[in-house]
């Protein structure tokens, strides 16, 4: 018996109005871990400099950062919140809840939201707290903050919305999900007027004023002979280019979908646990044995692919124009060419795990690490 070596999950189970959850060891027969080959000294066809460094705490999960208008949003695993100019790397403000975290924060550039691991969604702006609410069940998706409101993806793929100022619930939308969720983030962004979530193996439209959905397209299907092999869950992050929205469902397939209209524009087999980042030509993901694939936009026609970082927990891909950025679990950032995967060079933090998907903030390439290290870099 071996724990899911990527991703723990959690059984879920609805008591009376209150929802608990339970870490589940699942099973896997799979291989023993596969240790990755050395890498080759870097390419150095690019070069990049250290701008800044930081550092707000280890975590045992993942603390996505965020980044907004020049500034990245940082959550710590001990209660560390930090809001840092992305040139500078000097602290906007910092505080500290002294509660373990389960998500990263979020941000409207005004109210800073985080979730504890007591199952609390905390607002804070310049450096104090507004308000916090108790929350029905866990949540590791960093809350979304947008029109005044804040929602929150919940573990049991609930959406919740509260009021930005007061923290009042403004609604709840729930569906009967799955008997098993992924212990990772989810799938949670506004496009236009419209609040997109992942509830279970679908990808749904809400309105935002009431939670109303406008419209569902399925990503994924449940199969499988028991619980863990039916498990089916949409991760964040996703690609995002005007109304297109591609996302991933855990070690199933990628999936991109109008939401203009509301409708599945392909859907392709892939067997990766992370999201996936674009541009208007290319979405790339990272599979689950560490090989980058590419796919056009457009049609879902695979364009290449990169088996020379497999083994490695590779993050979700960053795409910046000619680069696609991903960070793996001995702290090393690969920046490799869209056009072909080559690699142009590569960067060292501190021999910890990247935790998420690198982010981009004004000049600065952002990653944070498992023990707390937050890298920015410049291109050169």
């Amino acid at each position: 018996m071996k724990p899911v070596p990527l991703g723990s999950v959690i059984a879920v189970k609805r008591l009376a109005a209150a929802v608990a959850l339970l870490v589940l060891a699942a099973c896997s027969s799979g291989p023993a871990k596969v240790k990755p080959a050395e890498l080759p000294p870097p390419a150095n066809r690019a070069s990049a400099q250290l701008i800044w460094s930081t550092q707000v705490g280890a975590s045992a999960l993942t603390l996505a950062p965020f980044a907004h208008q020049g500034r990245v949003y940082l959550a710590g695993g001990s209660g560390t919140v930090a809001v840092v100019d992305a040139t500078s790397g000097r602290d906007v403000w910092r505080m500290n809840l002294n509660t373990p975290l389960s998500t990263g924060a979020g941000s409207d550039g005004e109210v800073v939201a985080v979730v504890t691991q007591g199952h609390q969604l905390v607002a804070m702006a310049e450096g104090r707290e507004l308000w916090r609410v108790q929350l029905p069940a866990a949540s590791y998706t960093s809350p979304l903050v947008a029109g005044r409101r804040v929602f929150v993806l919940t573990a049991d793929r609930s959406v919740l919305a509260f009021d930005g100022r007061i923290g009042a619930k403004l609604w709840t939308q729930s569906r009967p999900g799955e008997p098993l969720v992924l212990r990772q983030g989810g799938v949670l962004l506004a496009v236009g007027d419209t609040l997109v979530a992942g509830l279970s193996g679908r990808l749904v439209g809400l309105n935002p004023d009431n939670g109303t959905p406008r419209w569902d397209v399925p990503v994924a299907n449940s199969r499988g002979t028991n619980e863990v092999e039916r498990l089916v869950d949409l991760v964040g992050p996703v690609s995002r280019e005007g109304a297109s929205v591609c996302a991933r469902a855990y070690n199933s397939s990628v999936a991109c979908v109008d939401t203009a209209t509301g409708r599945s524009v392909w859907n392709k087999t892939a067997q990766g646990v992370v999201g996936v980042h674009g541009d208007a030509q290319w979405v790339a993901g990272t599979e689950s044995d560490g090989r980058v694939l590419v796919w056009q936009r457009a049609n879902g026609e695979k364009g290449w692919e990169l088996d020379r970082l497999k083994f490695r927990d590779l993050t979700a891909p960053l795409v910046l124009g000619r680069l696609l950025v991903v960070g793996d679990q001995s702290g090393q950032v690969h920046l490799l060419s869209t056009a072909d995967g080559s690699e142009l060079t590569r960067l060292s933090t501190d021999g910890s795990a990247v935790l998420a998907q690198p982010v981009l903030s004004g000049p600065a390439l952002v990653v944070q690490t498992r023990n707390g290290g937050v890298f920015a870099w410049r291109s050169q």
